[in-house]
Protein backbone atom coordinates (compact mmCIF):
# COMPACT_ATOMS: atom_id res chain seq x y z
CA UNK A 1 0.00 0.00 0.00
CA UNK A 2 1.07 3.57 -0.65
CA UNK A 3 2.57 5.50 2.19
CA UNK A 4 1.35 8.84 0.95
CA UNK A 5 -2.62 9.29 2.24
CA UNK A 6 -4.81 12.59 2.45
CA UNK A 7 -8.06 12.61 4.19
CA UNK A 8 -9.52 12.25 0.00
CA UNK A 9 -7.05 9.59 -0.86
CA UNK A 10 -9.84 6.97 0.06
CA UNK A 11 -11.40 8.12 -3.31
CA UNK A 12 -8.87 5.83 -5.17
CA UNK A 13 -10.04 2.76 -3.90
CA UNK A 14 -12.79 0.14 -4.85
CA UNK A 15 -16.18 1.68 -2.08
CA UNK A 16 -19.06 -0.35 -0.58
CA UNK A 17 -21.82 0.33 0.99
CA UNK A 18 -21.96 4.12 0.09
CA UNK A 19 -25.04 5.18 -2.14
CA UNK A 20 -25.24 6.72 -5.60
CA UNK A 21 -26.43 10.44 -5.41
CA UNK A 22 -28.34 11.81 -8.49
CA UNK A 23 -27.03 15.17 -8.41
CA UNK A 24 -23.18 14.82 -8.17
CA UNK A 25 -22.54 18.68 -8.26
CA UNK A 26 -24.92 19.41 -5.10
CA UNK A 27 -23.06 16.08 -3.47
CA UNK A 28 -19.78 18.24 -4.11
CA UNK A 29 -21.29 21.42 -2.79
CA UNK A 30 -22.90 20.17 0.37
CA UNK A 31 -19.34 18.31 1.45
CA UNK A 32 -17.57 21.57 0.72
CA UNK A 33 -20.47 23.50 2.95
CA UNK A 34 -19.78 21.16 6.12
CA UNK A 35 -16.01 21.21 5.50
CA UNK A 36 -16.40 24.90 6.41
CA UNK A 37 -18.25 24.12 9.43
CA UNK A 38 -16.70 24.31 13.15
CA UNK A 39 -15.42 20.72 13.78
CA UNK A 40 -17.57 18.54 16.44
CA UNK A 41 -15.39 17.26 18.38
CA UNK A 42 -11.75 18.10 19.01
CA UNK A 43 -7.71 16.53 18.71
CA UNK A 44 -7.62 17.01 22.27
CA UNK A 45 -10.53 14.79 23.08
CA UNK A 46 -9.75 12.05 20.79
CA UNK A 47 -6.19 12.21 22.31
CA UNK A 48 -7.94 11.76 25.85
CA UNK A 49 -9.52 9.17 24.91
CA UNK A 50 -6.93 7.33 23.46
CA UNK A 51 -5.05 7.57 26.32
CA UNK A 52 -8.13 6.17 28.03
CA UNK A 53 -8.16 3.31 25.95
CA UNK A 54 -4.56 2.68 26.70
CA UNK A 55 -5.82 1.73 29.90
CA UNK A 56 -8.26 -0.98 28.47
CA UNK A 57 -5.67 -2.14 26.96
CA UNK A 58 -3.27 -2.84 29.68
CA UNK A 59 -6.27 -4.41 31.93
CA UNK A 60 -6.67 -1.50 33.98
CA UNK A 61 -9.69 0.25 32.84
CA UNK A 62 -13.49 -1.41 31.47
CA UNK A 63 -15.11 -0.14 27.74
CA UNK A 64 -18.31 0.71 27.95
CA UNK A 65 -19.86 1.42 24.61
CA UNK A 66 -23.36 1.84 23.20
CA UNK A 67 -26.45 3.28 21.81
CA UNK A 68 -28.68 3.98 19.16
CA UNK A 69 -28.94 1.74 16.33
CA UNK A 70 -29.28 3.90 13.99
CA UNK A 71 -29.94 7.85 15.30
CA UNK A 72 -33.23 9.54 13.67
CA UNK A 73 -34.09 12.84 12.67
CA UNK A 74 -37.45 12.35 14.10
CA UNK A 75 -36.68 11.43 17.39
CA UNK A 76 -34.46 13.95 18.67
CA UNK A 77 -35.16 15.69 21.64
CA UNK A 78 -33.31 16.20 24.80
CA UNK A 79 -35.79 13.73 27.14
CA UNK A 80 -34.48 10.96 24.35
CA UNK A 81 -30.82 12.11 24.59
CA UNK A 82 -31.28 12.66 28.58
CA UNK A 83 -32.91 9.13 29.45
CA UNK A 84 -29.95 7.54 27.17
CA UNK A 85 -27.64 8.94 28.82
CA UNK A 86 -28.98 8.30 32.80
CA UNK A 87 -28.94 4.92 32.30
CA UNK A 88 -25.47 4.56 30.40
CA UNK A 89 -24.49 6.57 33.95
CA UNK A 90 -26.48 4.10 35.49
CA UNK A 91 -24.22 1.09 34.46
CA UNK A 92 -20.79 2.62 34.15
CA UNK A 93 -21.24 2.77 37.79
CA UNK A 94 -22.17 -0.68 38.20
CA UNK A 95 -19.27 -1.65 36.05
CA UNK A 96 -16.85 0.66 37.90
CA UNK A 97 -17.84 -0.73 41.47
CA UNK A 98 -18.01 -4.58 40.23
CA UNK A 99 -14.23 -4.29 37.94
CA UNK A 100 -12.41 -2.15 40.80
CA UNK A 101 -11.57 0.01 37.28
CA UNK A 102 -12.39 2.76 35.70
CA UNK A 103 -15.11 2.44 32.80
CA UNK A 104 -14.31 4.16 29.80
CA UNK A 105 -17.64 6.05 28.41
CA UNK A 106 -18.38 5.81 24.55
CA UNK A 107 -21.95 6.33 22.90
CA UNK A 108 -23.09 5.25 20.09
CA UNK A 109 -24.52 8.77 19.43
CA UNK A 110 -23.96 12.16 17.77
CA UNK A 111 -22.94 10.41 14.64
CA UNK A 112 -24.41 7.24 14.35
CA UNK A 113 -26.78 8.08 11.52
CA UNK A 114 -25.40 5.95 7.72
CA UNK A 115 -26.04 2.20 8.28
CA UNK A 116 -24.95 -0.39 5.82
CA UNK A 117 -27.41 -2.97 3.93
CA UNK A 118 -26.84 -6.90 3.49
CA UNK A 119 -28.82 -5.38 -0.12
CA UNK A 120 -29.08 -2.73 -1.91
CA UNK A 121 -32.93 -2.81 -2.48
CA UNK A 122 -35.72 -3.95 -0.59
CA UNK A 123 -39.25 -5.78 -1.42
CA UNK A 124 -42.92 -5.31 -0.05
CA UNK A 125 -45.56 -6.31 -1.62
CA UNK A 126 -44.00 -6.94 -4.60
CA UNK A 127 -42.49 -3.65 -4.88
CA UNK A 128 -38.82 -3.17 -5.01
CA UNK A 129 -37.36 -0.20 -3.35
CA UNK A 130 -33.52 1.36 -2.65
CA UNK A 131 -33.16 -0.07 0.93
CA UNK A 132 -32.79 2.58 3.74
CA UNK A 133 -29.31 3.49 4.19
CA UNK A 134 -29.78 6.15 7.80
CA UNK A 135 -31.06 9.31 8.26
CA UNK A 136 -28.44 10.78 6.87
CA UNK A 137 -28.75 9.37 3.44
CA UNK A 138 -32.62 8.82 2.72
CA UNK A 139 -36.06 8.60 4.57
CA UNK A 140 -37.51 5.28 6.19
CA UNK A 141 -41.16 5.81 4.13
CA UNK A 142 -41.39 3.07 1.97
CA UNK A 143 -41.94 5.21 -1.33
CA UNK A 144 -39.69 6.00 -4.56
CA UNK A 145 -39.21 9.64 -3.39
CA UNK A 146 -38.54 9.09 -0.06
CA UNK A 147 -35.81 6.41 -0.94
CA UNK A 148 -33.34 8.35 -2.96
CA UNK A 149 -30.25 9.71 -1.60
CA UNK A 150 -30.56 13.29 -0.56
CA UNK A 151 -27.03 15.37 0.08
CA UNK A 152 -29.19 17.74 2.08
CA UNK A 153 -29.30 15.47 4.97
CA UNK A 154 -25.59 15.55 5.87
CA UNK A 155 -26.27 19.10 6.87
CA UNK A 156 -28.91 17.72 9.04
CA UNK A 157 -27.13 15.18 10.37
CA UNK A 158 -24.26 17.90 11.74
CA UNK A 159 -26.44 20.08 13.23
CA UNK A 160 -28.16 17.44 15.22
CA UNK A 161 -24.71 16.04 16.01
CA UNK A 162 -23.87 19.48 17.24
CA UNK A 163 -26.68 19.81 19.02
CA UNK A 164 -26.49 16.45 20.76
CA UNK A 165 -23.34 17.15 22.02
CA UNK A 166 -23.75 20.24 23.78
CA UNK A 167 -26.26 18.65 25.76
CA UNK A 168 -24.21 15.46 26.21
CA UNK A 169 -21.39 18.35 27.74
CA UNK A 170 -23.47 20.14 29.57
CA UNK A 171 -25.12 16.51 31.56
CA UNK A 172 -21.13 15.33 31.82
CA UNK A 173 -19.79 18.31 33.01
CA UNK A 174 -22.66 20.18 34.99
CA UNK A 175 -23.57 18.06 37.86
CA UNK A 176 -26.68 15.67 36.10
CA UNK A 177 -23.30 13.04 36.51
CA UNK A 178 -23.34 13.49 40.20
CA UNK A 179 -22.43 10.02 41.69
CA UNK A 180 -25.01 10.09 44.11
CA UNK A 181 -27.90 10.85 41.93
CA UNK A 182 -26.58 8.34 39.84
CA UNK A 183 -26.86 5.93 42.73
CA UNK A 184 -30.56 6.99 43.43
CA UNK A 185 -31.62 6.05 40.22
CA UNK A 186 -30.15 3.15 40.04
CA UNK A 187 -31.87 1.86 43.61
CA UNK A 188 -34.95 2.73 41.56
CA UNK A 189 -34.30 -0.17 39.11
CA UNK A 190 -33.17 -2.49 41.42
CA UNK A 191 -36.62 -2.29 43.52
CA UNK A 192 -38.68 -2.53 40.76
CA UNK A 193 -36.84 -5.36 38.78
CA UNK A 194 -37.93 -8.59 38.96
CA UNK A 195 -34.80 -9.94 39.95
CA UNK A 196 -34.41 -7.12 42.82
CA UNK A 197 -33.10 -10.22 44.88
CA UNK A 198 -30.04 -10.72 42.52
CA UNK A 199 -29.05 -7.00 41.99
CA UNK A 200 -29.51 -5.94 45.32
CA UNK A 201 -26.03 -7.22 47.19
CA UNK A 202 -24.13 -4.72 44.83
CA UNK A 203 -26.57 -1.99 44.72
CA UNK A 204 -26.25 -2.04 48.67
CA UNK A 205 -22.75 -2.06 49.05
CA UNK A 206 -22.51 0.93 46.25
CA UNK A 207 -24.44 2.65 48.77
CA UNK A 208 -22.68 1.58 51.71
CA UNK A 209 -19.45 2.76 49.97
CA UNK A 210 -20.80 5.82 49.16
CA UNK A 211 -22.09 6.61 53.09
CA UNK A 212 -18.70 5.91 53.55
CA UNK A 213 -16.78 8.28 51.28
CA UNK A 214 -19.30 11.05 52.37
CA UNK A 215 -18.74 10.55 55.95
CA UNK A 216 -15.32 11.13 55.67
CA UNK A 217 -15.52 14.01 53.62
CA UNK A 218 -15.58 13.13 49.95
CA UNK A 219 -18.47 14.58 48.79
CA UNK A 220 -19.85 15.93 45.40
CA UNK A 221 -20.34 19.51 45.98
CA UNK A 222 -16.27 19.13 46.90
CA UNK A 223 -14.66 16.98 44.32
CA UNK A 224 -15.59 17.43 40.84
CA UNK A 225 -14.58 13.87 39.72
CA UNK A 226 -17.70 12.99 42.06
CA UNK A 227 -20.08 15.13 40.43
CA UNK A 228 -18.08 15.19 36.28
CA UNK A 229 -17.69 12.18 34.40
CA UNK A 230 -15.98 11.77 30.63
CA UNK A 231 -17.95 10.94 27.64
CA UNK A 232 -17.43 10.20 24.62
CA UNK A 233 -19.01 10.04 20.65
CA UNK A 234 -18.23 7.01 18.40
CA UNK A 235 -20.15 5.88 15.11
CA UNK A 236 -19.43 3.93 12.22
CA UNK A 237 -17.46 6.16 9.77
CA UNK A 238 -19.63 4.93 6.55
CA UNK A 239 -20.39 7.90 4.30
CA UNK A 240 -17.03 9.26 3.76
CA UNK A 241 -17.72 12.08 1.94
CA UNK A 242 -18.59 13.04 4.81
CA UNK A 243 -16.04 12.06 7.18
CA UNK A 244 -13.70 13.86 5.09
CA UNK A 245 -15.46 16.96 4.68
CA UNK A 246 -14.87 16.83 8.77
CA UNK A 247 -11.58 15.72 8.81
CA UNK A 248 -8.99 18.43 10.05
CA UNK A 249 -5.28 19.08 10.30
CA UNK A 250 -4.54 19.64 14.30
CA UNK A 251 -2.66 22.82 14.95
CA UNK A 252 -0.74 21.18 17.24
CA UNK A 253 0.37 18.35 16.09
CA UNK A 254 -0.05 18.32 12.30
CA UNK A 255 -1.97 15.30 12.47
CA UNK A 256 -5.40 14.96 10.83
CA UNK A 257 -8.13 13.63 12.77
CA UNK A 258 -11.85 12.82 11.86
CA UNK A 259 -13.78 15.45 14.31
CA UNK A 260 -16.81 13.82 13.22
CA UNK A 261 -16.79 11.53 16.45
CA UNK A 262 -13.95 11.04 19.07
CA UNK A 263 -14.16 7.74 18.56
CA UNK A 264 -14.66 5.62 14.32
CA UNK A 265 -15.52 2.25 13.47
CA UNK A 266 -14.97 0.65 10.04
CA UNK A 267 -17.78 -2.32 10.02
CA UNK A 268 -17.57 -5.87 9.42
CA UNK A 269 -18.73 -4.95 5.88
CA UNK A 270 -16.29 -2.45 4.40
CA UNK A 271 -12.78 -4.11 6.54
CA UNK A 272 -11.09 -4.95 3.21
CA UNK A 273 -7.75 -4.37 3.28
CA UNK A 274 -7.67 -2.67 -0.08
CA UNK A 275 -10.95 -0.32 0.35
CA UNK A 276 -11.51 2.87 0.59
CA UNK A 277 -12.60 2.52 3.94
CA UNK A 278 -9.23 0.83 5.59
CA UNK A 279 -7.53 3.58 3.18
CA UNK A 280 -9.36 6.33 4.95
CA UNK A 281 -9.11 5.33 8.76
CA UNK A 282 -5.31 4.13 8.22
CA UNK A 283 -4.93 8.37 7.93
CA UNK A 284 -6.20 9.83 10.63
CA UNK A 285 -5.20 9.46 14.65
CA UNK A 286 -8.35 8.95 16.27
CA UNK A 287 -8.78 6.00 18.53
CA UNK A 288 -11.06 3.37 16.08
CA UNK A 289 -12.42 0.47 16.14
CA UNK A 290 -12.58 -2.57 14.22
CA UNK A 291 -15.61 -5.20 13.35
CA UNK A 292 -14.76 -8.62 13.54
CA UNK A 293 -17.31 -11.00 12.48
CA UNK A 294 -17.04 -14.65 11.56
CA UNK A 295 -15.50 -14.68 7.88
CA UNK A 296 -12.66 -12.63 9.30
CA UNK A 297 -9.18 -15.04 9.36
CA UNK A 298 -6.40 -14.96 11.32
CA UNK A 299 -4.34 -13.68 8.39
CA UNK A 300 -6.16 -11.49 7.42
CA UNK A 301 -6.90 -9.16 11.12
CA UNK A 302 -3.16 -9.22 11.24
CA UNK A 303 -2.70 -7.79 8.11
CA UNK A 304 -5.83 -4.87 8.82
CA UNK A 305 -3.97 -4.34 12.02
CA UNK A 306 -0.44 -3.62 10.56
CA UNK A 307 -2.46 -1.05 7.72
CA UNK A 308 -4.30 0.34 10.47
CA UNK A 309 -1.74 0.39 13.16
CA UNK A 310 1.96 0.33 11.78
CA UNK A 311 3.52 1.80 15.05
CA UNK A 312 1.52 -0.67 17.43
CA UNK A 313 0.20 2.31 19.39
CA UNK A 314 -1.91 1.33 22.73
CA UNK A 315 -4.95 2.85 22.76
CA UNK A 316 -4.99 3.26 18.91
CA UNK A 317 -7.10 0.05 17.58
CA UNK A 318 -10.27 -1.90 19.03
CA UNK A 319 -11.28 -5.13 17.84
CA UNK A 320 -15.17 -4.92 18.29
CA UNK A 321 -16.23 -9.02 17.94
CA UNK A 322 -19.62 -9.97 16.85
CA UNK A 323 -19.44 -13.94 15.85
CA UNK A 324 -23.49 -14.73 17.50
CA UNK A 325 -23.93 -17.09 20.52
CA UNK A 326 -22.61 -20.41 20.72
CA UNK A 327 -19.94 -19.46 17.55
CA UNK A 328 -17.44 -17.48 19.95
CA UNK A 329 -15.35 -20.53 20.47
CA UNK A 330 -15.28 -20.92 16.58
CA UNK A 331 -13.67 -17.58 16.05
CA UNK A 332 -12.19 -16.00 18.68
CA UNK A 333 -9.40 -18.27 20.47
CA UNK A 334 -7.24 -17.93 16.85
CA UNK A 335 -8.10 -14.43 16.34
CA UNK A 336 -6.31 -13.84 20.48
CA UNK A 337 -3.68 -16.17 19.35
CA UNK A 338 -2.85 -14.63 16.21
CA UNK A 339 -2.93 -10.89 17.77
CA UNK A 340 -1.18 -12.82 21.19
CA UNK A 341 1.58 -14.07 18.96
CA UNK A 342 2.87 -11.23 17.23
CA UNK A 343 2.72 -9.03 19.82
CA UNK A 344 0.10 -6.47 18.48
CA UNK A 345 -1.47 -4.13 21.36
CA UNK A 346 -5.18 -3.60 21.10
CA UNK A 347 -8.79 -3.89 22.69
CA UNK A 348 -10.83 -6.51 23.08
CA UNK A 349 -14.48 -5.84 22.81
CA UNK A 350 -17.98 -7.59 22.36
CA UNK A 351 -20.69 -6.24 20.14
CA UNK A 352 -23.23 -9.02 21.48
CA UNK A 353 -25.89 -7.89 19.43
CA UNK A 354 -25.57 -8.22 15.76
CA UNK A 355 -24.79 -11.52 15.75
CA UNK A 356 -28.06 -12.96 17.92
CA UNK A 357 -30.51 -10.71 15.05
CA UNK A 358 -33.33 -13.62 14.56
CA UNK A 359 -37.06 -12.92 13.04
CA UNK A 360 -40.27 -13.52 15.55
CA UNK A 361 -43.83 -12.17 15.21
CA UNK A 362 -42.79 -10.32 11.70
CA UNK A 363 -40.27 -8.33 13.73
CA UNK A 364 -36.00 -8.50 13.74
CA UNK A 365 -35.44 -8.98 17.44
CA UNK A 366 -32.52 -10.07 19.58
CA UNK A 367 -33.30 -12.79 21.97
CA UNK A 368 -31.59 -11.31 26.12
CA UNK A 369 -30.48 -14.93 26.91
CA UNK A 370 -28.58 -15.23 23.65
CA UNK A 371 -27.21 -11.22 23.78
CA UNK A 372 -25.83 -12.16 27.00
CA UNK A 373 -24.92 -16.09 26.58
CA UNK A 374 -22.39 -14.29 24.07
CA UNK A 375 -20.96 -11.80 26.74
CA UNK A 376 -20.34 -15.10 29.10
CA UNK A 377 -18.50 -16.98 26.10
CA UNK A 378 -16.49 -14.09 25.40
CA UNK A 379 -15.10 -13.72 28.68
CA UNK A 380 -14.43 -17.01 28.95
CA UNK A 381 -12.44 -17.59 26.02
CA UNK A 382 -10.47 -14.92 27.37
CA UNK A 383 -10.13 -15.99 30.94
CA UNK A 384 -9.07 -19.48 28.88
CA UNK A 385 -6.43 -17.67 26.55
CA UNK A 386 -5.01 -15.34 29.49
CA UNK A 387 -5.74 -12.36 27.92
CA UNK A 388 -8.30 -9.12 28.97
CA UNK A 389 -11.76 -8.62 28.23
CA UNK A 390 -11.82 -5.25 28.09
CA UNK A 391 -15.54 -4.15 26.81
CA UNK A 392 -18.78 -4.69 25.48
CA UNK A 393 -20.46 -2.93 22.54
CA UNK A 394 -24.33 -3.10 21.99
CA UNK A 395 -27.34 -1.27 20.90
CA UNK A 396 -30.00 0.31 23.32
CA UNK A 397 -31.91 3.23 23.80
CA UNK A 398 -33.09 4.69 27.82
CA UNK A 399 -36.73 4.56 26.46
CA UNK A 400 -39.16 1.46 27.85
CA UNK A 401 -38.89 -0.16 24.06
CA UNK A 402 -40.20 -3.79 23.31
CA UNK A 403 -37.64 -4.57 20.51
CA UNK A 404 -35.40 -7.41 21.96
CA UNK A 405 -36.72 -10.87 23.94
CA UNK A 406 -36.59 -11.68 27.28
CA UNK A 407 -34.93 -9.74 29.99
CA UNK A 408 -36.13 -9.96 33.63
CA UNK A 409 -39.45 -8.33 32.43
CA UNK A 410 -40.00 -11.21 30.13
CA UNK A 411 -40.67 -9.43 26.67
CA UNK A 412 -42.56 -12.07 24.18
CA UNK A 413 -42.35 -12.29 20.85
CA UNK A 414 -46.60 -11.22 20.51
CA UNK A 415 -45.80 -7.71 22.65
CA UNK A 416 -42.70 -6.76 20.37
CA UNK A 417 -45.40 -4.94 18.38
CA UNK A 418 -46.25 -3.02 21.22
CA UNK A 419 -43.45 -0.08 21.10
CA UNK A 420 -41.12 -1.63 18.52
CA UNK A 421 -39.89 1.56 17.49
CA UNK A 422 -36.64 1.49 16.00
CA UNK A 423 -35.55 2.32 12.46
CA UNK A 424 -33.38 -0.46 11.92
CA UNK A 425 -32.05 -2.83 14.19
CA UNK A 426 -33.66 -4.11 17.92
CA UNK A 427 -32.49 -2.40 20.67
CA UNK A 428 -32.62 -3.39 24.96
CA UNK A 429 -34.73 -0.95 26.17
CA UNK A 430 -33.77 0.84 29.73
CA UNK A 431 -33.88 -1.91 32.01
CA UNK A 432 -32.31 -4.97 29.53
CA UNK A 433 -29.81 -2.29 29.24
CA UNK A 434 -29.43 -1.89 32.93
CA UNK A 435 -29.43 -5.76 33.72
CA UNK A 436 -26.95 -6.51 31.12
CA UNK A 437 -25.03 -4.20 33.11
CA UNK A 438 -25.54 -5.70 36.56
CA UNK A 439 -24.70 -9.68 34.69
CA UNK A 440 -21.54 -8.31 33.58
CA UNK A 441 -20.75 -6.64 36.96
CA UNK A 442 -20.78 -10.62 38.38
CA UNK A 443 -18.42 -12.13 35.04
CA UNK A 444 -16.06 -8.93 35.73
CA UNK A 445 -16.12 -9.69 39.62
CA UNK A 446 -15.11 -13.42 39.10
CA UNK A 447 -12.07 -12.35 36.79
CA UNK A 448 -10.75 -10.17 39.69
CA UNK A 449 -7.58 -11.47 41.55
Amino acid sequence: MAQTWSPRSWRDKPVLQVPTYRDAAQLEAIEAKIQSFPPLVFAGEARNLKNQLAQVAAGDAFLLQGGDCAESFAEHGPDNIRDFFRVFLQMSVVLTFAAAKPVVKVGRIAGQFAKPRSSDTETKDGVELPSYRGDIVNATDFTAEARIPDAQRQVMAYRQSAATLNLLRAFSQGGYANLEHVQSWMLDFVKDSPLSHRYSELAGRISETLKFMKAIGFEAERYQRLRETDFYTSHEALLLGYEEALTREDSTSGDFYGTSGHFLWIGDRTRQPDHAHVEYFRGIKNPIGLKCGPSLGSEELLKLIDILNPDNETGRLTLICRFGAGKVEDHLPALIRAVEREGKSVVWSCDPMHGNTVSAGGYKTRPFERVLSEVSEFFAIHKSEGTYAGGVHFEMTGKDVTECTGGAKKISAEELGDRYHTHCDPRLNANQALELAFLVAELLKSDRP
